[in-house]
């Protein structure tokens, strides 16, 4: 009997003469994903990718949860193949579901027959492995509305497979499909998840984050970096970029009204990130905001400060998400224990009493005026420690 793995792209379907780039993409980082867990063979026929295995030290679970976390596949199934041959298609279903079906009372069979040169239909071969089955169950019997396990066949190109309900995918598109761009990276709940997101639509992701020691620590940093590696495996390796943030805010404090600090910080942060995406060939700012959530995610306070960026989109997942929502999402990628670990961000230095929440453009630019600001982000820009995350792969 021989396990392998069956995946099946998403949205991928969806693609018309460039579809091939897109799974060059998918089989790209599916190989670079699987080359933690041991020595597989990936190819893809019929649009759809197979995963077997090289070696006898290659984990075929191991291999699953990993291609769970690629985005651009919508199932991924472990599946025993054989000759297409009817009865060596029934044996195997008896064989490689014994257990299952030993512990079920109704059960169907659904066939896919790619392979049009397959003498049965797929009526007359679901059920002929379904009345094979029922003799070597007798315990379970075809109930073909809401049955407890669905038995899948599938007669492709080189072989016959066998399998139980897939598994969800991680979906969207393969991450690089869809150009890169910059994204901000707190201590917080939101970004980890936004950074999620916007990988999931295909895009390669450069991590920003402000860094502001001593008014946040060391631990700080490491939480940040330790949540850069939660997101590695959906979005690939990257290399995040801290920035030494401490001068720039000691100078808002400094020359600047207390009410319009977060919202001239956040402007600082907004160039800098343009100045990254520059030298990264980056065409987007991805940001974690969510409308009305803090005073400076007013529709107004976002304007003001995505008014310094030139035609530079800014890219905001979450920004009508439920709070909720948004935790329950962390909690699915992992991200959530880390992000509320009691390490505080830069975003938490300096915090105004009475911040204003419905400024405008003028009134910001005016409050700001007084500093040097090219030479405060050159300053910024020229001090970026970088890490790499996920680089081995």
């Amino acid at each position: 009997m021989n396990d392998i793995l069956l995946l099946k792209p998403g949205e991928v379907f969806l693609k018309g003469l460039n579809k091939r780039y897109f799974e060059e993409k998918l089989m790209n980082n599916l190989r670079r994903r699987l080359k933690h867990v041991g020595h597989f063979q990936v190819s893809c026929r019929q649009s759809t990718f197979y995963v077997e295995p090289t070696d006898e030290k290659a984990e075929l679970d191991a291999a699953l949860r990993a291609a769970r976390q690629v985005f651009g596949f919508a199932t991924v199934t472990r599946a025993a193949a054989c000759e297409k041959d009817a009865d060596a298609i029934a044996r195997l279903a008896i064989d490689y579901l014994r257990d299952t079906m030993q512990s079920v009372k109704t059960f169907k069979v659904e066939t896919k027959r790619s392979d049009k040169r397959f003498p049965m239909t797929s009526i007359a071969l679901s059920q002929y492995v379904g009345g094979r089955l029922a003799e070597a169950y007798p315990n379970a019997r075809a109930q073909m509305h809401d049955p407890e396990l669905t038995v899948h066949l599938e007669v492709r190109e080189l072989a016959a497979y066998v399998h139980a309900a897939p598994v969800p995918g991680a979906g969207g598109m393969p991450v690089g499909s869809n150009g890169s761009a910059v994204t901000l990276l707190s201590g917080g709940i939101d970004s980890p998840v936004s950074s999620y997101l916007i990988a999931k639509r295909g895009v390669r992701l450069v991590p920003v984050h402000f860094f502001s020691f001593p008014y946040t620590s060391e631990l700080a940093k490491q939480k940040v970096i330790d949540l850069a590696k939660l997101l590695e495996p959906y979005t690939g390796r990257m290399t995040l970029q801290i920035v030494p943030f401490t001068h720039i805010q000691e100078e808002i404090r400094r020359c600047c009204p207390e009410a319009y600090f977060t919202l001239i910080m956040r402007r600082f942060m907004m160039r800098i990130a343009a100045d990254i995406a520059a030298h990264n060939d980056c065409k987007a700012i991805v940001t974690g905001e969510n409308l009305g959530q803090v005073a400076s995610q007013t529709m107004e306070a976002m304007a003001s400060t995505q008014a310094v960026l030139d035609q530079l989109p800014v890219l905001q997942p979450l920004v009508g998400m439920d709070k909720t929502d948004i935790i329950a999402l962390a909690r699915k990628i992992g991200t959530f224990e880390t992000s509320i670990l009691p390490y505080e961000d830069c975003c938490t230095v300096f915090t105004p009493r009475h911040p204003k929440t419905h400024p405008t453009v003028a009134e910001v630019a005016e409050a700001e005026a007084v500093m040097d600001i090219d030479g405060l982000v050159q300053e910024a820009v020229a001090g970026i420690e970088r890490i790499r995350i996920g680089y081995e792969c």
